[in-house]
């Protein structure tokens, strides 16, 4: 994951940079720059557990990752690094404060919302950007509902791009411009879902779970079956794909009990070391212990 990196490794990263203009003489700057996105990209797939390490070392990834690619922007898993970096930092190091602080300080709750949308609206750019560049008028043909196809690299892509705009929907109640973006936020998760529906370990069906819920003709069992097709893809590990359902059907249903459970379980998992989703599942326990201290204000 992009977040996971840290800058005592990144660093050793920016030593082609600076070699780049001197090698250009009897190497292709370009082909120096290829070898630093796969670098990066490859970095943004490291596992990480520990939350304050993957903050600290997130500013200097994304920002180094954003400047390569810009002479990239046609290497696909750097920028489906950086989008899905800023769409976490965003979720995990940002909106979750806001979360926390709305009872007790709405003023810094909402600005710090204000500074996720952004993040996130970042995180849906440089996915459809890539997207973009790799298919011509995709975001276009987006629009008007014509079919597309993804190859099987582009899927992070379009799920990436889908997380973060429906992460900036959501906090964009406000603007209704934005909120009209949904249909083709979900339309750009449906191409991911019908290219590899297991992608993600069950992250991808978390997302049309939660997509589900949010359309205005969703249908609860849909989602109910997204949700639980997740957990089955994530094989018991995923602690989103719990904390997902818990807040997607169990919280509007009114049901405590379940909410309560799922949340438990999400809590329990332990990923073992190594695994790809431990910064994800450690972002989602402290979301899940967050929701269970909050329960009696939620129901």
């Amino acid at each position: 994951m992009p977040i996971t990196a840290t800058p005592a490794r990144l660093a050793r990263l920016v030593a082609p940079l600076l070699l780049a203009t001197g090698l250009s003489a009897c190497s292709p700057t370009q082909l120096v720059m290829r070898g630093v996105a796969d670098q990066l990209a490859a970095q943004g797939q490291s596992s990480e557990d520990d939350l304050e390490l993957a903050r600290d070392a997130s500013a200097f990834y994304l920002k180094l990752s954003e400047s390569v690619l810009r002479q990239q922007p046609r290497h696909a898993p750097l920028a489906a690094a950086v989008a899905g970096g800023f769409t976490q930092y965003a979720y995990a190091f940002v909106a979750f404060e806001a979360d926390r602080l709305e009872a007790t300080d709405a003023k810094a709750a909402q600005r710090l919302r204000e500074r996720a949308a952004r993040l996130y609206l970042r995180g849906r750019d440089h996915a459809l950007t890539a997207l973009e560049a790799a298919q011509p008028g995709f975001r276009a043909q987006l629009a008007a509902g014509r079919p597309l196809r993804l190859e099987p690299e582009q899927v992070a892509l379009a799920y990436w791009g889908a997380a973060s705009w429906g992460g900036l929907i959501s906090l964009s109640k406000d603007d209704p411009d934005t909120v009209a973006d949904l249909p083709l936020a979900i339309a750009l998760a449906q191409l991911a879902w019908r290219t590899d529906p297991g992608f993600g370990n069950g992250s991808l069906a978390g997302l049309m779970g939660s997509f589900e819920v949010a359309r205005p003709d969703g249908s609860r069992q849909q989602a109910l079956a997204y949700f639980d097709e997740a957990l089955r893809l994530g094989n018991g590990r995923n602690a989103g794909a719990f904390v997902g359902k818990a807040e997607g059907i169990a919280q509007p249903a009114g049901d405590k009990a379940a909410f309560l459970d799922l949340l438990q379980q999400a809590v329990a998992i332990q990923a073992p070391p190594g695994s790809p989703l431990a910064l994800s599942n450690e972002v989602m326990r402290r979301r899940a212990r967050w929701l269970i201290e909050s329960a009696d204000d939620l129901f």
